[in-house]
């Protein structure tokens, strides 16, 4: 009996112990959870953590594609965000010094031209979102509103932008470009409005290629005011990233354009409030583009009101040439381009009723269906014309409605799922970061302080109008000079080599396939 009693301690020893052993794993296996649970929650809580929308937030190190250029100390806030970009704290913090960095030693090298009239409430989100995504300088060839002492001197204090007045002198070297003996431009010569304008437009690139040709630059644009480049499908929200990739044998990159679909008839600033745009032909599949063509035109003459056929950005080389105001060329090579699947031009088309009545006042043309022929290149543009020159406001605004403002819901709802429409929202998210940030208050206030008191402004404009002309002369005289003798120079290439390449018709805005062109 005693030996079997103690036989049997250690067998009670080692359930005690087993017990024991299980009751610790089961504690452990409790509190893990828990404890990776409360760390995850903290460190969320914090900021630790991303996501799509917090990634956009003001608690963000840099904007997609910019190094950060301000250093202070961020703002501690939670960070929240919705998508439209409107933030509980002060967005783009690390914008507090909003020369983005001028003269840095980035690479590519991306330049943006320009012809404009249009006013600083354009211009200047025009530019700094431009700024956001890797354009390094803008050459701005600017008339009426953009042209005023106000607006000249806030866009001349911005870095890298360079603003070139249409003086007389201007339009005088102009008149002695190589363009006005060659083929490639000369059925739009001596025509009015939209003509005279894609004209002037290709004599402003012709110089804006010599502008950048000494600033450094590796890429130059021309986009009109209106117009966002949206560099979908680059590793960041880059367009310095996205021309980076393009391959070395590229030398031109064509951007197809997106439409903008307006919901309201009361956009203000269109720049932050249109998220709804419609794809081009080039980014559908032809069934779902043709297959939905009436219901996406809505009685227009065409599946957009104005252009298709994109913009290019062209690599600086020799014998680079405009090739009207949507492609470049060249006088030597028929340039290898490439089409890119994503990245788009956003055109942001009548986005405002004041729209009609804006064009209609830049063109002196008779309201008729024959005298609109000769002034306009596109459909849409002649209507809308002659529907500003002859109706009454409320029937111009019935008519802005009807064409062009997206009020079907349903209509909506369908071509979005269909991928005709689509929302993007990136654009908006940085004018409106912009904005918050006091991106454009500081450009004026800087520009004001620099320049000219706050007192004495006004009493200036006299004197700075009369005084422009010479200072236009003394900024350009040399790069006219230099911009002459370049031309020289490629007319002695050009008598020597084959000339096949050099009379390559310029591309006008045209519009996109329709259904009679695709079955007929």
């Amino acid at each position: 009996m005693a030996g079997l009693y103690s036989s049997s301690r250690p067998t009670s020893s080692s359930a005690s112990s087993y017990q024991a052993l299980t009751s610790r794993a089961l504690l452990l296996l409790t509190l893990l959870p828990l404890s990776l649970a409360c760390f995850a929650f903290i460190l969320q809580w914090r900021g630790g953590l991303t996501d799509p929308v917090s990634r956009w937030s003001s608690d963000a190190d840099g904007f997609p594609g910019m190094r950060s250029v301000g250093t202070g100390t961020q703002n501690s806030g939670s960070g929240c965000t919705d998508l439209l970009g409107r933030s509980r704290s002060l967005a783009f913090p690390y914008f507090k010094e909003w020369k983005f960095g001028f003269g840095s030693d980035l690479k590519p090298k991306i330049c943006i031209t320009t012809s404009t009239s249009a006013g600083l409430e354009q211009i200047l989100p025009w530019i700094f979102y431009h700024k956001v995504i890797g354009v390094s300088n803008f050459f701005l060839f600017v008339e009426g509103k953009a042209a005023s002492p106000n607006a000249s001197k806030i866009l001349e204090a911005i870095p890298g932008v360079k603003v070139i007045y249409r003086t007389g002198e201007l339009e005088e070297k102009q008149a002695k470009s190589r363009i006005w003996n060659e083929t490639w431009l000369a059925s739009f010569f001596y025509k009015p409005c939209n003509y005279e304008l894609f004209v002037k437009q290709s004599l402003n690139m012709e110089m804006a290629i010599v502008l950048a040709r000494e600033a450094g630059m590796d890429w130059i644009i021309h986009l009109d005011t209106d117009e966002l480049l949206h560099p979908a499908g680059a590793r960041e929200y880059s367009l310095r990233q996205l021309l980076s990739d393009v391959p070395g044998n590229v030398d031109m990159v064509i951007f197809p354009n997106y439409e903008s679909s307006v919901e309201r008839d009361d956009i203000k600033e269109p720049f932050s409030e249109v998220s709804m745009f419609k794809k081009n032909f080039d980014h559908l599949p032809k069934d779902v583009y043709f297959g939905n063509y009436r219901e996406a035109t809505r009685g227009n003459p065409n599946y957009f009101l104005t252009y298709g056929n994109g913009k290019s950005a062209a690599r600086i080389q020799d014998h680079l040439r405009p090739n009207g105001a949507h492609r470049w060329h060249n006088y030597m090579k028929t340039p290898n381009e490439i089409k890119l699947d994503e990245a788009a031009v956003l055109h942001y088309t009548y986005p405002k009723f004041s729209d009609l009545t804006s064009r209609r006042d830049r063109c002196g043309c008779k309201p008729t269906k024959e005298d609109v022929k000769r002034c306009f290149m596109l459909e849409f543009d002649r209507s809308a014309f002659i529907i500003a020159s002859t109706a009454t406001e409320e029937e111009m605004l019935r008519w802005y409605r009807e064409r062009v403002v997206w009020t079907d819901k349903t209509l909506n709802l369908k071509l979005l799922r269909k991928g005709i429409l689509t929302r993007i929202y990136a654009p908006m998210v940085i004018v409106q970061g912009l904005r918050e940030s006091g991106v454009f208050s500081s450009v004026i206030e800087s520009a004001l302080l620099t320049t000219l008191s706050k007192e004495n402004f006004l009493s200036s404009v006299e004197s700075s109008n009369s005084s422009r002309a010479t200072r236009f002369r003394e900024r350009t005289s040399r790069k006219i000079g230099d911009f002459e003798q370049s031309q020289v120079t490629a007319r002695r290439v050009l008598q020597t080599d084959d000339n096949s390449y050099a009379d390559a018709s310029a591309v006008p805005p045209l519009s996109p396939p329709s259904v009679d062109e695709f079955y007929f």
